[in-house]
């Protein structure tokens, strides 16, 4: 090498492998990723990867977000306060809701600026369509959180048509409960599917705001969030959801997906996990997050029912993704 010639770049070591997938016996491929576990004291249990690197929590995020919208001044309790930090899979009791949310301030699902879409579960897109429907900013999974923002501005008296800017005051408020729930700095912001402002923290970071949450004192804008989700949980995600089932069957569990496979859920004592599986494959997340929890000690028979991830040969179960960990 002469003196002119530039070092090599380092080049980061892969993530560990999360799960593996496996058909008719054999290993096709792999999910790699990273994952925190903390104990109930808060203390670090168990690494994999490198959780103290910034990630987009993407939904994983809206427990904060709502806790925002009530430090702003919204009066909201629930199941319109579990919906706020929903990604509902658009069933009809869920569009139901946002719609008498928008009406009680004056607002219409004209006003969201959610993308059009689809509802997010399969079965109720397959119905929804099957009425003649087409893809609607209300159906989009994110629009009971944009209601809520759009009802603390008129409740405020800010501009609702740049309610998703980020240097808008709603925003603004959202980056620092973020950043305060998470014990750390807001590393970037960027912007998420529904096109709200998207604060990247760590998973450690990510895992310490949902313990917060959970112990959180009662009357806190926090433990609001976290009891409304805890006693609705279908209104955080729907029917047929892993979040819904884990917050129904373990109690006092708060857990929330997010886009890209990223899942953060805590315990009623503050024992909290955060992951994020490298290549975005929800297909891995149920095998992963089940792993997690019987790293954690959860005992629970939903957990066997949320790692099943079974691969299909035709008609016939021929292999499945599990977890490696």
């Amino acid at each position: 090498m002469t003196s002119t010639d530039a070092a090599p770049a380092a080049i980061a070591p892969a993530p560990p492998v999360l799960a593996e997938v496996v058909r008719s016996g054999f290993t096709e491929g792999h999910h790699r990723g990273s994952l925190v576990l903390l104990a109930a004291d808060g203390s670090v249990e168990r690494t994999l990867g490198d959780p103290g690197a910034p990630v987009f929590p993407r939904s994983s995020n809206k427990p904060m977000q709502a806790a925002a919208i009530l430090r702003a001044g919204l009066e909201l309790s629930g199941e319109r306060l579990a919906l706020a930090a929903a990604s509902h899979s658009g069933e009809p009791f869920h569009l139901d809701l946002v719609r008498k949310m928008l009406a009680e301030h004056g607002l219409t699902p004209d006003d969201l600026q959610t993308p059009p879409d689809l509802p997010l579960d399969p079965v109720a897109a397959e119905a929804y369509l099957a009425a003649g429907n087409v893809r609607e900013r209300i159906t989009m999974n994110c629009s009971g959180k944009h209601a809520a923002m759009l009802a603390v501005c008129v409740r405020n008296g800010w501009d609702t048509a740049s309610y998703l800017d980020p240097a808008h005051p709603l925003q603004q408020l959202v980056g620092r409960v973020v950043a305060e729930a998470a014990g750390e700095p807001v590393a970037a912001v960027g912007t998420d599917g529904c096109g709200a402002p998207l604060m990247a923290i760590g998973l450690t970071g990510l895992a310490r705001a949902f313990r917060s949450f959970v112990l959180a004192e009662p009357g806190s804008a926090e433990r609001r969030v976290a009891d409304a989700m805890r006693a609705h949980p279908e209104y955080v995600a729907g029917t047929r959801r892993p979040d819904t089932w884990l917050m129904s069957e373990v109690p006092g569990t708060l857990s929330k997906m997010g886009a890209e496979s990223v899942q953060a859920v805590a315990l009623a004592d503050g024992r909290a996990l955060a992951f994020k599986i490298d290549d975005g494959a929800t297909r891995a997340l149920g095998p992963v997050l089940a792993r997690a929890l019987e790293l954690l000690g959860v005992d629970a028979p939903v957990v066997a029912r949320i790692g099943r991830s079974p691969l299909l040969g035709g008609a016939a179960e021929v292999g499945e993704i599990r977890a490696v960990f």
